[in-house]
């Protein structure tokens, strides 16, 4: 799944389609959340493609602070923590086979196969469900451009 965020009125080819799969899309929205709730909790869906989205005035402000939040190094900072926030977090249980390594697969219903385990490879263990959402600063900046030639989006 992804976010497909459309253009309401584009001033140039890069403000009508930015697009982010939801690994990417989340935690640049919660960026925008965290750093500047005054415009970004004006969208109450931000985090679904339901079709919500800010005006032009509003979309103009977000992409020239976000721009401003690159330049002058406070993205990085938050790229950096939150970066080391997912390499603290430690493995969990693996749920698909209860941490035992081995999982059960039903190929005929009298027998199931029991073999390693491809959720955490026989480990019994498993990195965080949070770690598969990473953030960057170069679709951070692209989101910005966007935004800043959009005249407004909505979030499909």
């Amino acid at each position: 799944m992804g976010m497909d965020v459309y253009g309401k009125k584009p001033a140039k080819k890069s403000g009508e389609y930015f697009r982010n799969n939801v690994w990417y899309w989340h935690p640049l929205w919660a960026y925008c959340e965290h750093v500047h709730p005054e415009i970004a909790n004006k969208v109450q869906d931000g985090h679904s493609n339901s079709g919500d989205g800010l005006e032009a005035e509003d979309a103009l402000n977000l992409g020239l602070l976000i721009l401003q939040d690159i330049e002058n190094g406070s993205a990085q900072k938050y790229n950096e923590e939150y970066t080391s926030h997912l390499d603290s977090l430690e493995k969990e249980t693996c749920a698909n086979c209860s941490g035992t390594g081995i999982a059960k697969y039903n190929v005929e219903l009298s027998q199931p196969l029991e073999r390693e385990c491809h959720v955490c490879d026989g480990a019994g263990k498993r990195d965080p469900w949070a770690k598969n959402y990473p953030f960057d600063i170069d679709n951070l900046k692209e989101f910005a451009t966007f935004c800043i030639n959009s005249g407004g989006f909505s979030i499909c």
